[in-house]
This record gives C-alpha cells, structure tokens and sequence, in this order.
C-alpha cells in the first residue's frame, strides 16, 4: 500500500510542475480571501486549513472546495478534533487496556465515531467514482486504486478493497491537512512576534522573487528564507512523538532488547531539540541553518518527517506547500497582531503541537 501510495502520488504530481501549478492556483484564492479582511483580525486557523486541505483533496478526490463550503468545514472539524482527542487520558488508557475501558464512554469513542464519519464519505465519494470511472483518463488517487482494483489480480481483492482506500485516503487527508497547515500557523505566529525576521524575508523575496509568482526554483537563491522555513519545522516541533511504528523481527539497539512486534514510539522532539546539534535550542533562530556567509547550511539533526524507509510519504509535497504558501503569503502581506494582544507560543494539547488559536491582521503590501 506504501509503493502503491508513493507512485501515485507521484503520477499525480508530486515533486512536479503540475502540482507547483495547482498551489499557487490556491495561493491566490488564499490571498483573495485574506483580502477581504481589510487588515482587521481574524482567526486563521481554518482558512489555512482548507487551502492546504484543497491540495491533498484535489491528488485524492480531483475537488476543490471554497472556505466556506459546509462539508470541507465538517470533514476538517472530525480530523481536528481527533487529533486533539488523542491526547486525551481516555484514548491513552483505551490503548492501553481495550478490553477494560472499551465499553465505557469517552473520547477513545468520539474517536471512533470521527473516524467512521469519514469512511461513509469517503466510501460514498469512491461509488460515485465507480460509476464515472474511465480507466484511459484516470484523474485521481482514487481513480488509480479503482484500476487497480479492477486488474483481476490476488493482489486486487487482497490489498484494493474498501476498507484499505478508507483508510489511506483518511491517513493521506489528515496528514496531508493537519501538518502543513499547522507548521504555517506556526510560522505566521513567529514572523508576527519576530518582525525583523519578516522584514529580512520579505527583503529576500523582493531581492529574488519581486512581484513574479514564487516558484519552488525560487528556494535555492533564498537562503534566509529556506533557514526560517526550517527553523519554523524545527522550533514548532509540530510531531514531537512522530507516528507509532513497530519492529519487523527481534533486534538488540544499544543494549536493550526489542522482541518482534513492539510498538515503539520515535522521539523527534528530542532530536529538534538536542543542543549538540542546535545552539539555541529552546530559542527561534534562523542562523541555526546559516554558515557564516548567511548561505544554507543542512543540518542532520533536523528530522521533523522522520527517517528511513517508513519517513513521511508526503515529505516532498510538504516542503513545496511550505515554500510557495509561507513566501507567497509574506509577498503580499505583513502579518501582525491586534492591538494589544499578547502572542503566546506555548502549544495547545493534541496529536499534534499546534499554536493555541491566535488573531491576527494582515496588512497588505500592494
């Protein structure tokens, strides 16, 4: 299912122009839409959630949806908040003790409603595919897993089955929204509490990009620019506990022994956050991906997708939403707070290490 998934990504754009296209075609709507606000605050919170939803939507389904459309608003109110039940005391014991807690009420139950909300939609939406289906002019993720569905072949009934397209689009939709949108609130929040960290983006970006269209090509001229969008991965630490994996046979590491099977658990907060590797490590500081002639430097240590073989599928589609969203959004506009407001980084509770909900005023530059 993880071949099946990275090829089809890939057929359907991912890393290519193509996709570059679709992004800055939601760039605009996104700037259109913050345009309206005038320069007065608002929460943005499921605007930028929609507009990178839209992307992973359009590889998964071929739809796009407006802000405002009620079933995209519906479908990213279940992800949101099962990703803030998941933290829950609740679904942490269920995990631990199914069978003792499974029967009583609690949030390991609203979890579960979440999820099964998603599978009728998604099912639904994958018989109207069926219906429409054209294997010589297939459109979509779920078009690819139709024809594969449809080979004939053992692997067609054994792996192309309903409740495993469920499941992938749910993971690939949750993912593909909650992560991106959330390290772009992040970043947002940190340009509008370090505004001379903007202003020397917004240089770089008039310095390279003017008012062309910023295109991922872009990136490699623009080093402070690269260095902050890192630095925003980095600091918002936004998967501190990455996704559970498990062993795939016995293995010792570092003297303690694994048995097959076992859930374990990566702590990348630890290594975002390792002072070996980052001088500052508690601090927001672009230089930590910055040689001594401001050119971009990697760094090893900087793993917000994971590593190896099972590392985020959506790495590279991640990082060209970042690039195009992040200068686009600072192209355009200057972010800052409401008078008197009071910007607090600490991050809310969840699956994820989101901003608390903030407001804020985008004044536009032209």
């Amino acid at each position: 299912m993880r071949k099946f998934t990275l090829t089809t990504l890939r057929d359907f754009g991912m890393g290519k122009k193509t996709l570059e296209d679709k992004i800055s075609e939601e760039c605009e709507n996104l700037m259109q839409t913050l345009k309206t606000y005038r320069g007065k605050a608002f929460d943005n919170q499921v605007i930028l959630n929609t507009a990178v939803a839209n992307i992973i939507i359009s590889i998964l389904m071929d739809q796009r949806f407006e802000y405002d459309d009620p079933t995209i608003l519906k479908l990213m109110g279940l992800i949101n908040e099962n990703a803030l039940c998941l933290e829950s005391l609740m679904v942490k014991l269920y995990n631990s003790y199914p069978t003792l807690i499974g029967w009583l009420p609690g949030s390991h139950r609203k979890v579960v409603q979440n999820f099964n909300k998603m599978q009728d939609f998604i099912m639904a939406i994958f018989a109207k595919k069926g219906e429409e289906f054209d294997v010589n002019n297939q459109r979509s993720f779920m078009d690819a897993f139709l024809a594969k569905q449809r080979e004939g072949k053992s692997e067609s009934k054994s792996y192309y089955h309903g409740p495993n397209l469920g499941t992938l689009v749910f993971d690939l939709f949750a993912a593909g929204m909650e992560t991106t949108s959330t390290t772009l609130r992040w970043g947002l929040l940190l340009m509008i509490k370090y505004p001379e960290i903007q202003k020397k983006v917004q240089n770089e970006i008039e310095n390279v990009i003017g008012s062309a269209k910023p295109q991922t090509e872009h990136r490699k001229q623009m080093p402070y620019t690269d260095a902050v969008i890192h630095e925003i991965q980095r600091i918002g630490d936004i998967v501190p506990g990455s996704l559970p994996h498990a062993t795939i046979r016995d293995i010792t590491f570092r003297g303690y022994s694994i048995p097959k099977g076992t859930t374990v658990i990566p702590l990348l907060h630890s290594v975002l956050r390792d002072k070996s590797y980052f001088e500052r490590p508690e601090e927001f500081y672009p230089e930590h991906f910055l040689d001594a002639e401001g050119n971009f430097k990697k760094n090893e240590a900087f793993i917000p997708f994971s590593l190896g073989k099972r590392s985020c599928a959506g790495e590279t589609l991640a990082k060209m939403e970042l690039f195009l969203f992040f200068t686009t959004l600072l192209q355009n506009f200057t972010f800052k707070a409401p008078p008197g407001a009071k910007l607090d980084l600490t991050p809310g509770s969840g699956l994820t290490n989101a901003p608390l909900p903030y407001e804020m005023c985008a004044i536009p530059r032209r």
